[in-house]
């Protein structure tokens, strides 16, 4: 058998693997790029394999970065199955014809910019139409189930907690008279999720494709994200301001509904009363299409809520529903939220702000000290919501630059990824250890730490691959690289480089501002001068050792 390693191989997104085994070749997921403009960028370029060669596609869940590329694969001639948990179906009938809406809307205002300067215009990478169409070749499968895919290839879908049908893929193939079991785990979900169940441990492996989305973090606790989410919104809320949470239309954005109602369960203090009363006050909206049409999606698929829910469900405590919650269909009732004065929660897609109605919303909260950004959910380099979170003084939306003022959060405890402890103790769990981990969706350093803590605590090799690395994994022998892609991605260490001088130029602005500022204030100490031009000085040596070498 062999694997070639074709996304999410040293970043976050785009997650893809092609196996060749018993005269077949599948895919595990077929996700879309996100993130930088670079990484967009090839969505656009040809599949790295034959489409009219690929027999069928494993699917581990719906977020777009795993599903995202089906559309385009069925726009190319692709009509082999694409096996899903029945819920990740049902989600995927929303989130792939709204991603090709947000295609056909993004194409047609950056061909307006392409004919500007002379450029041909293009297609889209699909239509709303396109996604919608294929959706037929959609097969629903249940967790715990052994599915014959062939007489040598079998499956099995199993619970990975990360959103609504989320799985882990067990994969058993038959070759030369030997079987080999490979594990991928698509993205693991964090323990202290709501609503849904923890990951599923797995017994045994003969090699493991694992995440590590946060390889080198560990997330704040249950009990101490809902003290902090309470805190900060309630402070919020009593300087009359707004507070915006940009969240996933689906995962994160039913999971804070549900925490919000369960809240009042947490403390009973007179602090954390009052606190608890300015939150059941305040309205809270939930301004996506998407996201509203997922909640229902949730409700048909209660059945896969954690055992505490289903509790819940039973005494008539619905755990998406609560007095002051209100959804947000249409562009005007939007728009609305903005024009108004009364102090709100906002809940609006996308989590990393890089389309949809959130942008309005910053647009109209970030320049506002009365207002909180609170983020709950990764951020991938290149992102508005990633420069945000990273301390950026202004940001551009729409073309107009906006000064970040308002109170910037970000509670790491909502992820829906599994933390350092999280996936250390997914590999601890195998009763059969594997013999070889291969990392796969994680930034490097993330990757890195990670990889160095499973070889030396669980003595274990792990191999973090390249793009386009090819490997044959067999029973027997030893894993062996056998090809390589030669092909560069438009994204690199040169357009990093340059991205990172233009950010470099944005910054010594700013502090020429803040500076200058410093010196016209008579109430300065000269400690505080002496420290500032130490650190000028420092500044001034670094910037003369990049230019020297």
């Amino acid at each position: 058998m062999k694997i070639t390693f074709l996304g999410s191989t040293k970043t976050v997104t785009g997650s893809n693997y092609l196996v060749e085994t018993t005269g077949k070749k599948f895919l595990v997921d077929c996700g879309m790029w996100q993130g930088k403009k670079e990484l967009e960028e090839e969505n656009f370029q040809e599949f790295d394999f034959n489409v009219s060669e690929i027999d069928f596609v494993l699917l581990t869940h719906a977020h777009i970065d795993h599903s995202g590329r089906i559309p385009k694969l069925y726009k190319e001639g692709f009509r082999g199955k694409v096996y899903a948990h029945k819920a990740t179906c049902d989600l995927c009938a929303l989130m792939l014809p709204d991603s090709g809406h947000i295609q056909e809307m993004e194409n047609e205002w950056k061909n307006r910019k392409r004919i500007r300067k002379g450029e041909e215009p293009r297609e889209p990478l699909y239509t709303a139409e396109e996604a919608a169409r294929c959706l037929e070749i959609f097969e629903a499968v249940k967790y715990d189930e052994i599915i014959d895919i062939t007489p040598e290839i079998h499956v099995r879908y199993n619970d990975a907690g990360h959103m609504l049908g989320s799985s882990v893929i067990e994969l058993w193939v038959e070759e030369d008279g030997k079987r080999t079991k490979t594990v991928f785990t698509g993205d693991l979900g964090n323990n202290d999720i709501p609503l849904l169940n923890e990951p599923t441990m797995i017994e045994d492996a003969d090699y493991l494709i694992m995440e590590s989305t946060y390889g080198s973090r560990l997330h704040t606790k249950n009990e101490e994200k809902a003290e902090l989410f309470l805190n900060i919104v309630s402070d919020t809320l009593e300087r009359k301001g707004t507070v915006v949470i940009p969240s996933f239309a689906v995962g994160r954005t039913q999971e804070i509904l549900y925490e919000l109602n369960k809240i009042k369960e947490t403390r009973d203090d007179e602090k954390f009363l009052r606190e608890y009363e300015n939150l059941m006050k305040a309205p809270v909206y939930v301004d996506s299409p998407l996201a509203i049409s997922a909640t229902e999606v949730f409700k048909e698929n209660m059945d896969l809520f954690d055992e505490e829910t289903q509790e819940e469900m039973m005494k008539g405590d619905h755990p998406l529903e609560f007095p002051g919650l209100k959804f947000t269909i249409t562009a005007d009732e939007s728009k609305a939220l903005n024009a108004s004065q009364e102090p709100s929660i906002i809940i609006s897609a996308s989590g990393m702000c890089e389309v949809g109605r959130i942008k309005h919303h910053l647009k109209h909260n970030l320049w506002n000290p009365n207002s909180t950004i609170l983020f709950v959910g990764y951020q991938a380099p290149g992102t508005l919501g990633y420069s945000i979170v990273n301390g950026a003084k202004k940001v551009k939306i729409f073309g107009e630059e906006i000064a970040v003022n308002a109170r910037i959060e970000y509670l790491e405890g909502y992820s829906g990824h599994a933390d350092q402890e999280g996936l250390m103790n997914f590999v601890n769990s195998f009763i059969e250890k594997p013999k070889q981990v291969f990392l796969v969706h994680g930034e490097e350093n993330s990757q890195e730490v990670l990889g160095q803590k499973i070889e030396e605590e669980i003595n274990l090799p792990v191999i973090i691959p390249n793009y386009g690395e090819t490997y044959e994994l067999d029973k027997e022998n030893e894993v062996k690289l056998t090809h390589k892609i030669e092909k560069k991605l438009s994204f690199n260490i040169k357009t990093e480089v340059l991205n990172r001088l233009e950010k470099l130029k944005s910054e010594i602005l700013d502090m020429d501002t803040a500076v200058k500022e410093d010196m016209n204030n008579n109430e300065l100490r000269d400690a505080d001068i002496f420290r500032i031009n130490e650190k000028m000085k420092d500044l001034e040596k670094q910037i003369l050792k990049v230019i020297e070498g």
